[in-house]
């Protein structure tokens, strides 16, 4: 990224980021649902799940996490919606700007936003009982993994906000990605499974982001789950950033 194109970023990231700060309720009903859903699992299901003697919100906690991110970068697809529909990408195409910084700064502006409310639901789950041991680096690990699926998620946000027709369908896109972590290791083992969902539960990238994400702050040895999970993500960021470009030159450019 030349000089003029990160200034052409920096300023409509500020712009996005101005929006969200007069409206900060995004953040907070971003969080509401996956607190509402832990508080739910832990003092509800919770002494019904056996997890091999871990505690259930220390077991629970990264699938929310994952949770959170999913119905983040919802909000993402319905600003770019708005953006758009409204006219704003147009007026941006007049102006002498970079045009990767018009998508960039509403994907940075969802990495932001994201990282907010998943500090409120590490913070509710600290409240309610989550304890970790686990070092810096393994809690920096934790944050990069985390960065690279909202990365991933939001070049996806991107697509299906610049190819909706209505506010509806520009979030309607994250409804798979809330419901995968159902189908994983996030809020039961999978052994108990039948074979069919046990398989595609093992299989899917859900499980391998949980499980990895699970033994790090656990201070456990992540083994091959890191590097499945490392797969995943970087292989979803590079597919969805080369279709969400695609969309935006088919629709715009």
């Amino acid at each position: 990224m030349n000089k003029h194109n990160f200034h052409d970023t920096t300023a409509l990231l500020g712009r996005s980021l101005r929006h969200i700060l007069r409206s900060p309720d995004t953040i907070i009903t971003t969080a509401i649902t996956p607190i509402a859903m832990l508080l739910m699992f832990v003092y509800v299901f919770g002494g019904a799940i056996n997890t091999g003697g871990a505690k259930y919100v220390d077991y629970l906690l990264p699938g929310i996490l994952l949770i959170t991110v999913a119905s983040g970068v919802a909000y993402t697809s319905l600003r770019l919606y708005n953006d758009v529909s409204g006219g704003i990408f147009e007026r941006f195409q007049s102006m002498p700007i970079a045009r990767s910084a018009i998508l960039w700064g509403h994907v940075i502006t969802s990495v932001i936003a994201n990282l907010v409310s998943l500090v409120l639901v590490v913070l509710v789950a600290v409240v309610i009982g989550f304890r970790s041991g686990a070092g810096v680096v393994a809690w920096l690990e934790v944050l990069g993994i985390i960065v690279l699926l909202t990365l991933a998620l939001t070049w996806l946000a991107v697509s299906a906000g610049l190819a909706a027709k209505s506010p509806d369908g520009a979030g309607a896109f994250a409804y798979p990605l809330l419901f995968l972590p159902f189908v994983s290791s996030a809020f039961v083992p999978t052994t108990g499974m039948p074979t069919a969902v046990r398989w595609f539960a093992e299989h899917q990238p859900v499980t391998s982001i949980v499980n990895t994400l699970r033994n790090l702050y656990a201070q456990q040895p992540v083994g091959n789950d890191v590097w499945t999970a490392l797969a995943w993500c970087i292989g979803l960021l590079a597919v969805a950033y080369a279709l969400g470009l695609r969309t935006y030159r088919r629709k715009l450019a």
